[in-house]
């Protein structure tokens, strides 16, 4: 099955953004959707599995049997503090490990390049 224009250009900038998340830290597929500029696209993050550890669903069911646990190990091996809760779900305190930036850091690195072109 081909991919339309559309959902190749959104595996891409999804795939893409999510290799700018920091070793050590965490995300969620929601952050991810709003630096993209897609809001409501949240499950569509999700949906592409992008096999980073980084990213995670905001109410703990990650993919798979054994999701949870691979992503605790993988975050672990990162040195993220990954705790359980009352229920047996897994957490990472968002405050300490968390990555909630404005922007890319590709998207300041465009912007500052740009700047710094119009000034020579």
């Amino acid at each position: 099955m081909t991919r339309s224009d559309e959902a190749e250009w959104w595996f891409n900038a999804v795939y893409e953004a999510v290799q700018e998340v920091p070793y050590g830290q965490v995300t969620s597929y929601g952050h991810i959707a709003r630096l993209l500029g897609k809001r409501n696209h949240i499950a569509k993050v999700g949906h592409y599995n992008v096999s980073r550890t980084w990213v995670h669903e905001t109410d703990g069911d990650d993919r798979g049997p054994g999701g949870a646990s691979r992503q605790a190990a993988a975050l672990r091996l990162e040195g993220v503090t990954v705790t359980m809760g009352d229920l047996g779900e897994l957490m990472v305190d968002l405050g300490t490990f968390g990555w909630f930036p404005h922007s890319l850091p590709s998207e300041a690195a465009e912007i500052s390049g740009f700047e710094d072109q119009e000034e020579t």
